[in-house]
């Protein structure tokens, strides 16, 4: 028996299924969130970058009389 089931047994033995849900819940919402910071970071990495490469054409193409 592996550990997950041995907590479902010990939840379910005892008639605490509500629990249980409320711990599923709580895990999943605390996954989903580590998602979606993991990937704001890095659409927010991708910006600096673009917003850097803006930064060095800008530079480079200055004093351009086209």
């Amino acid at each position: 028996m592996n550990m997950l089931e041995q907590v479902v047994a010990a939840f379910v033995g005892r008639a605490d299924v509500g629990h249980l849900g409320l711990l599923l819940w709580a895990a999943s919402a605390s996954g989903l969130a580590w998602l979606v910071l993991r990937e704001l970071t890095a659409a927010n990495r991708r910006f600096d970058d673009f917003v850097r490469e803006l930064n060095r054409f800008n530079a480079r193409h200055e004093g351009d009389p086209s």
